[in-house]
């Protein structure tokens, strides 16, 4: 029996990953990156951090860009529509965090998106609360796919690996969790498995609610 859930947040908990890949593909454009180009390294960076991320990027997209550069102009446009419109959670968010509870599963959040942002998110969605602990990509060393986050999230939950589940939805997060010794679960955002996870994950579903189904 599974003892904890450990969730990723941008396009699990949040439906921000849109957002993000809206921005990315419009700097890209400005660049005279080809779309096609955009949309390998978005999927390739989706999950990691800014560290992580940066070598992949450039490798992909070529032409001397420098990822941190391009990361500022796009984080700058996503903090302003955020301002402006707020962020909505995924289908399903409340409901499973209230079974979860109901359930006496522990719940954790393991993202690399920053504290200030993530905390911000929960709390204007009143659901902080559920959370037993919150794992941020600056409390370890290694930013996903490495295994750091997931293992201290269950370190700081007081279970074994092989007790929890993690939700994610991109490639970086799964091998992270896969490589944690944890039970992967994939809720579809915009990225769709490939042959280098289809051994890794254990479940893929269309939302969130059908965790139901393994708890």
């Amino acid at each position: 029996m599974f003892k904890a859930v450990v969730f990723d947040m941008d396009g699990v908990i949040t439906d921000t990953e849109k957002l993000y890949r809206r921005f990315q593909m419009e700097e890209g454009a400005i660049r005279g990156i080809p779309e096609d180009v955009m949309m390998v390294a978005c999927d390739r960076i989706a999950g990691g951090n800014k560290y992580t991320n940066k070598a992949p990027f450039e490798a992909i997209v070529g032409r001397g860009i420098d990822y941190f550069e391009f990361r500022e102009k796009l984080i700058a446009k996503l903090d302003a529509h955020i301002r402006e419109n707020g962020v909505e959670l995924k289908y399903g968010v409340v409901e499973t965090l209230e079974y979860l509870k109901q359930k006496g599963i522990k719940i954790g959040l393991a993202t690399s998106t920053i504290r200030e942002r993530a905390i911000g998110y929960l709390e204007d969605h009143k659901i902080y609360d559920y959370f037993d602990k919150l794992i941020f990509g600056d409390m370890v060393e290694n930013g996903k796919p490495a295994p750091d986050i997931y293992l201290k999230a269950c370190e700081e939950l007081g279970v074994l690996p092989e007790e929890a589940i993690a939700v994610e939805d991109s490639i970086n997060g799964i091998k992270s969790a896969g490589a944690a010794g944890m039970y992967p679960v994939m809720v579809i955002d915009l990225i769709q498995p490939n042959e280098e996870i289809k051994p890794i994950v254990r479940q893929v579903y269309d939302d969130m609610t059908k965790l139901k189904e393994i708890i």
